[in-house]
């Protein structure tokens, strides 16, 4: 029965996620308790330094500082065995409790490294997703003319363009669109999210963050939307040669109906899968793309935790984007199963 497909493809994306989360947390260790003994005698100190303002013994300050050290290495598990260390850190990180970052800040000057990491999704979201969205749009509209249209100028000139455009690096071609629309025609800025300073109104927000994310929208959709065009095209081909596609038009149905509500749905797994697996890698942001564009998203984060050898941020990012990842993976199989009935469902053909 599906639900019990839907169940067991649940907690094997729970378990993968565990485990994943577990090998994060073995290889960050050394870095990560490193990072804590730091900020633990930062904590320290400071309020050593707020006790000696009241005129405390120093005696009294030495012991509150070994005191206070003990309790907190208590508290992190910094003194426990090597695999308790590694269990308590996946702990955490499995409950969202990433610490507190060593470097970087959020947007509002705080060090919650939930929150740094949080407050760049939304950006990502929003300029990888449009880009995938338009991308899937316009490449399965182009594929299914294509297929259409098998052999002739429209199918041979784009996929020509295709062989062109699609090896090209995403940074490189931003440099050149860069290079070319905000510098020798200055149409859009050349990077960034909003003005200096920003509009001060809602609807002058709105514009001008549209306008920013004009440029890198186009440079993605355009590298984009040609090789899924040219894929999905394979795809409803290789479904337009099935016998059922011919006694469908044999019983004289519409080639429309033939194409869209035969071909097309036949062809829905492949392209879905294809479609949601690239909306499902946008969530990550590009690092290269993001710092080219100066888009303040979680690839950029992502840089910029590794330059400034910030783990607690980097650990919390690759977490969130491991997380988003394979839950998109777990929809994608549950989605499968329910379109496709060639798939075994709960062990049953």
């Amino acid at each position: 029965m599906y639900w019990k497909y839907a169940i067991k493809r649940i907690l094997m994306g729970i378990f993968i996620y565990v485990i994943i989360i577990f090998i994060y947390s073995f290889l960050f260790n050394t870095v990560m308790e490193e990072t804590l003994n730091g900020q633990i005698i930062e904590q320290v100190n400071g309020e050593m330094i707020k006790i000696s303002q009241v005129g405390t013994d120093p005696d009294y300050l030495l012991e509150y500082r070994e005191r206070r050290i003990r309790e907190l290495r208590d508290i992190y598990h910094l003194d426990d065995p090597l695999l308790s260390r590694v269990f308590w850190r996946a702990i955490d990180t499995l409950t969202f409790n990433y610490g507190r970052s060593t470097i970087m800040r959020s947007f509002k000057g705080e060090t919650d490294v939930i929150k740094i990491v949080l407050e760049r999704i939304p950006n990502t979201l929003m300029l990888f997703t449009t880009s995938i969205i338009l991308d899937i749009l316009i490449g399965v509209w182009l594929g299914i003319k294509k297929a259409q249209r098998a052999g002739k100028f429209l199918d041979k000139s784009t996929s020509i363009i295709t062989m062109t455009v699609y090896g090209l690096p995403s940074w490189w071609f931003g440099m050149v669109m860069i290079m070319i629309f905000a510098f020798m025609i200055p149409i859009f800025p050349s990077g960034g999210i909003s003005s200096v300073p920003p509009p001060e109104t809602f609807f002058a927000k709105l514009v001008d963050l549209l306008y920013h994310m004009a440029l890198p929208v186009i440079t993605l959709v355009f590298i984009g939307f040609w090789g899924r065009a040219y894929l999905t095209r394979n795809i409803v081909l290789g479904n337009l040669q099935e016998d059922f596609i011919m006694s469908a038009r044999a019983r004289g149905i519409p080639e429309r109906s033939v194409l869209y509500g035969h071909a097309l749905r036949t062809s829905a797994p492949p392209i879905l899968t294809m479609s949601l697996l690239s909306l499902l890698a946008s969530f990550s942001g590009a690092l290269v793309f993001e710092g080219i564009f100066s888009w303040p998203g979680m690839g950029n984060l992502y840089w910029a935790a590794v330059q400034q050898n910030d783990i607690p941020v980097l650990l919390g990012n690759l977490s969130i984007t491991t997380l988003i990842y394979i839950s998109g993976i777990v929809l994608l199989d549950l989605i499968y199963g329910f379109l496709d009935p060639r798939i075994k469902v709960g062990g049953k053909a």
